[in-house]
């Protein structure tokens, strides 16, 4: 009877170690954070990491809001879950998020994730276009812009003069064109062409 009692309190011992393991094994914290992908690919660890280094809080309070380290995740999940290997292309796309979120003059873009402005899944597929600050859309803007005015140069037939001079080769065989680019009661915005060099410029 004595044996019994013994078998039966050492086998009720061993339970709860294992029940005390379990419990220090839940309490332990690690990155990543629990997702719904278990992230045990060293490439993925590595570029969780990486992100999570990238996104700029600043002076943020992050009561209440996720955590850098679980923002990263779910980015590198949505990544991941578009390519579905870690090849070249996903950690180009991976790469390039790291480069806007960390760009110390687009501050915003992290605290538009970060607040949800932008989710996981968007800001995955966003172009660099769509990632770039304010000062760099709004040159992209105006390269486009004199692109255009560009196009429209050589495709109206425009007005030969020999008033103008090229600064660039100093001739005087020129072509102009005038274009509404303004409002209707601005004057025209007037491009020449040399047509000996190719030289282009523009003058109200």
């Amino acid at each position: 009877m004595k044996l019994q009692l013994k078998q039966n309190s050492s086998s009720s011992k061993k339970k709860e170690v294992k029940e005390e393991k379990k419990e220090e094994k839940k309490a332990t914290v690690t990155f990543p954070p629990k997702s719904s992908h278990n992230l045990t690919d060293s490439v993925r660890l590595k570029l969780s990491g990486n992100v999570a280094e990238s996104i700029q809080t600043g002076d943020m309070d992050m009561e209440g809001l996720s955590s850098v380290e679980e923002l990263a995740t779910e980015l590198e999940e949505a990544i991941y879950n578009e390519f579905k290997n870690t090849d070249n292309r996903y950690k180009n796309r991976v790469r390039s998020r790291i480069a806007n979120l960390k760009d110390p003059k687009n501050p915003q873009l992290s605290r538009n994730y970060i607040y949800g402005a932008i989710s996981a899944q968007k800001l995955a597929k966003m172009s660099a276009e769509e990632m770039a600050n304010d000062e760099m859309k709004n040159l992209r803007n105006k390269f486009v812009k004199e692109s255009i005015d560009d196009a429209q140069l050589a495709t109206v037939q425009g007005t030969k003069t020999d008033l103008l001079k090229c600064g660039k080769c100093k001739k005087r065989n020129c072509t102009y064109n005038q274009i509404q680019t303004r409002s209707a009661d601005e004057p025209m915005t007037t491009f020449v062409l040399c047509n000996e060099c190719g030289n282009r410029w523009k003058f109200c």
